[in-house]
């Protein structure tokens, strides 16, 4: 301001002696307007256009892909910066309430689960509202990557499991070790080991829980599809549910969470635990030099989680939202996008990308081993919106309230 004010003065100055020479002259003193500075337009050079506003998109999505999703925003985000993109990561059954109590507005929704994506369409049109998700076009709901519930067992308490299934594991020996009050002996397995302890994340929290509680429910009806809803009232059913449960030492709201206690603790913790196959594939090789090697083995029926994703079609998303959704849509299942969630552990939705490549650190090559397969059995359908809520019912009236 010092500098400012001082050069004001000496023109002023310079300015004044001027004039007195002037008049001293005999000269003109009208004073000379200066010319104004010549306009971009006047130079031929189009002014700057004003910053356009980005258009603001928010995603919903389970959190057990957090990492991938994370990664694959970013990227996005330096492509398209005239959008603005917002992600929530949430238990997938939570997310769903929070979109049908109107607590959570997002543009797009991708649970972990078509299961999940099913419950909150029926939910939301009970209610007397519109369509959630639109059944055709782009903007339907279509998998981002797949991935298939597994059992994760310690290698000595699954060679138990096996010798007394003929080779398999599956709910209805699990159910023979908990179900008994003499635990691991009733099925072959060393009395130092104790009872059997299951684990899984809590149905009505987490979308790997609720898978958990269907695949039961699936061997014990003995078929891969064709649930109702009165099978969930039979009693013969509702005891096999509750005596299994009696093996799970505490239920978790998400899986990562009790997969880490898995780890932590050993098999003093879980002995058997129920998880996405992603997340076996990024933590499993933490518990070599622990407690022992741990190995994946897959159920008789497949549940596949597809991670749907879906445009929102309600009312507080516009038609600039949805034309930028599709453009992240588009992006999520760019093949480059497609690959790098395998290193997260989940297979590729686009049948195009090989599983199996030449990257040594690709999980899918470097825990083969461990039983990892890519031919796995055949899969169950998910069942409808009023099943899926009749499962949940039980699950509180029987297990939750015992």
């Amino acid at each position: 301001m010092t500098i400012h004010a001082r050069s004001h003065g000496f023109t002023a100055l310079l300015t004044l002696t001027a004039a007195f020479a002037l008049e001293a002259l005999g000269c003109d003193q009208t004073p000379v307007k200066p010319e104004p500075p010549a306009s971009s337009a006047s130079q031929g050079v189009a002014p700057p256009p004003p910053p356009a506003r980005a258009t603001e998109i928010s995603m919903l999505y389970s959190s057990e892909k957090k990492e991938w999703m994370e990664a694959a925003a970013a990227t996005f985000q330096k492509a398209h910066p005239e959008i603005k993109l917002t992600l929530t990561a949430m238990g997938s059954l939570d997310a769903a309430q929070a979109i049908v109590d109107g607590k959570e507005k997002p543009t797009l929704f991708s649970p972990a689960d078509s299961l999940v994506e099913n419950l909150v369409a029926s939910d939301w049109k009970a209610s007397g509202r519109p369509d959630l998700f639109v059944t055709s076009g782009e903007d339907a709901p279509q998998p981002l990557v797949i991935t298939p519930l597994v059992y994760v067992v310690w290698e000595d308490r699954a060679a138990a499991l096996l010798k007394a299934s003929g080779g398999t594991i599956g709910w209805k020996t699990i159910h023979a070790g908990i179900s008994g009050n003499e635990g691991w002996p009733a099925i072959g397995g060393k009395s130092s080991w104790g009872f059997v302890k299951l684990g899984h994340a809590d149905p009505a929290h987490s979308n790997s829980g609720l898978q958990a509680l269907y695949s039961m429910t699936l061997d014990f009806y003995g078929r891969p599809n064709g649930l109702e809803v009165g099978d969930f009232l039979k009693p013969g059913y509702q005891k096999y549910i509750k005596e299994i449960e009696k093996g799970v030492p505490r239920l978790e709201t998400s899986t990562t969470a009790f997969m880490t206690d898995m780890l932590r603790f050993g098999p003093s913790k879980y002995d058997v635990a129920v998880v996405y196959e992603s997340t076996a594939l990024s933590q499993i090789a933490t518990a070599e030099g622990r407690w022992g090697k741990l190995r994946m083995y897959y159920p008789a029926t497949t549940l596949w989680s597809d991670h749907p994703v879906a445009v929102v079609h309600a009312d507080w998303v516009t038609e600039p939202q949805r034309v930028a959704a599709r453009a992240f849509v588009t992006h999520l299942k760019s093949k480059p996008v497609q690959e790098l969630a395998m290193t997260y552990g989940f297979r590729p939705a686009d049948p195009s990308v090989a599983i199996r490549n030449g990257d040594p650190q690709n999980p899918f090559n470097r825990l083969a081993d461990r039983g990892v397969k890519l031919d796995i059995p055949a899969m169950a359908a998910a069942p409808s919106g009023e099943v899926v809520r009749a499962m949940l019912m039980m699950w509180s009236r029987v297990v939750v309230a015992k």
